[in-house]
């Protein structure tokens, strides 16, 4: 058994399940539909396979995760219990304090894989063609070994894929990464850095206009930065439009 606190008030109990490194982070995973060993470890590419098992394993002992058999009897499937789900408004609670007074962003923080794979959550696929859409994203500033990502959307499923799929792609997104996460967690304005052309878009007119509309932001997105630093003066050049005051989502998707 994990060693507590050796105090019996609530706070002290949850502190002992929930405060080690990389938990919130892997329940928030769960909290966003991710079910298999490989979609989770993806959603925390940092994270140790050795690692992720043992605390998917504290989840469970804790009662926050349950565990079945994957359809066809290969591997298992993790998901969240009630206990686990009623973490959401909490997980969401902490994403809106960072998003209003964490510290800024460093270079290590920014994981092009990890960008991607939120990017891949949060692509509004009504809004995109019917049938196979191929996007190649290319960044730089990001590790020569790590520059290069495909989404491609079939009829609303959207995978993500860390080598080249070999398909016909059919929207080029050229960008700087801090740039692009930056204009991705809101501090910058996303179209405005298009039509600058920092964020570069290769591709037919029609789907070009239309990328914008794909790609839903971060979730904490509209919220406004208060620490003071780069990150709240780069928000407040972008003038109007940060939300302030408002309740975060009802759901466990705001910490991508």
């Amino acid at each position: 058994m994990t060693q507590g606190y050796g105090q019996y008030c609530p706070f002290s109990l949850a502190v002992e399940v929930l405060c080690r490194r990389w938990t919130l982070l892997v329940v928030s995973r769960l909290g966003y539909g991710c079910t298999r060993f490989s979609e989770i470890h993806r959603g925390v590419p940092r994270m140790s396979p050795s690692l992720l098992s043992k605390r998917l394993a504290e989840l469970e002992r804790a009662g926050l995760v349950a565990t079945s058999a994957a359809p066809g009897g290969r591997g298992r499937e993790y998901r969240l219990t009630e206990a686990g789900r009623d973490l959401g408004p909490i997980i969401d609670s902490l994403a809106l304090w960072g998003q209003h007074w964490a510290r800024d962003m460093v270079a290590d923080d920014l994981d092009p894989s990890f960008l991607v794979w939120s990017m891949h959550l949060r692509l509004d696929t009504d809004a995109m063609p019917d049938g196979q859409t191929v996007v190649e994203l290319v960044f730089s500033g990001a590790p020569a070994d790590c520059r290069r990502f495909w989404l491609v959307n079939r009829d609303g499923e959207v995978e993500m894929c860390l080598k080249d799929p070999e398909l016909d792609v059919d929207l080029l997104v050229r960008s700087d990464l801090r740039l692009f996460v930056e204009a991705w967690r809101g501090f910058r304005d996303f179209r405005r850095e298009i039509g600058a052309g920092r964020i570069v878009l290769v591709g037919s007119r029609e789907l070009c206009e239309r990328f914008p509309s794909w790609l839903q932001l971060h979730p904490m997105a509209p919220y406004e930065r208060r620490r003071r630093g780069r990150e709240r003066q780069l928000a407040a050049r972008r003038g109007p439009g940060l939300a302030s005051g408002h309740a975060p989502p009802e759901t466990a998707t705001a910490s991508i």
